[in-house]
């Protein structure tokens, strides 16, 4: 009677662990097993770097930089060494995104390439925003936008706020030559 029982027990202890693991590779865990990665040049940005203590910001605004925790950046660069590895990124990263884990605001057509934005949250309490944008000349870049019950209102406010900042990119040269060259 009590191998039935251990054998039950364990048998929905197999069955609980197998519904738990995820076929598909989480964002945090892509970003991690590509960080050392020499293709991709993985930057880790604190919000304290884009310098907003002197702004004159309205309420709003600071609320919005105060939901605001950091920004992750994960970009490849394309050579002629690498263009087969950017095609399975890039579909490594599409398979991510359209889990149903994610809400997409909008998608984007611009001279750089194609970008998209999606997020992670309720509609008033965003706790992880994605950006993702490619192009076939120049290579992909992720960015995740990380916080604590983002609204995506006052999101549009924190963006008026980072005008009225004295940032002026530092920090992202890496990124900003990473892509250029």
């Amino acid at each position: 009677m009590r191998t039935k029982v251990e054998k039950l027990a364990w048998a929905i202890l197999l069955i609980f662990a197998i519904s738990a693991c995820s076929s598909t590779q989480s964002l945090q865990e892509y970003f991690v097993d590509n960080t050392d990665n020499p293709n991709f040049l993985s930057v880790d940005l604190p919000v304290s770097l884009l310098n907003m203590e002197k702004a004159d910001l309205t309420e709003d605004q600071r609320e919005a930089l105060g939901s605001l925790k950091k920004l992750n950046i994960l970009a490849f660069k394309i050579t002629e060494d690498n263009l087969m590895e950017f095609q399975k990124e890039k579909a490594n990263i599409a398979a991510i995104l359209k889990n149903g884990k994610f809400t997409e605001l909008m998608k984007m057509n611009t001279r750089y390439g194609k970008a998209s934005v999606r997020y992670l949250g309720d509609d008033d309490a965003i706790d992880e925003v994605i950006i993702y944008g490619d192009s076939e000349e120049k290579g992909l870049m992720l960015v995740r936008v990380l916080g604590k019950n983002m609204n995506p209102a006052k999101l549009v406010q924190f963006m008026k706020a980072l005008e009225k900042s004295d940032y002026k990119g530092e920090g992202l040269g890496k990124i900003g030559n990473f892509l250029k060259s």
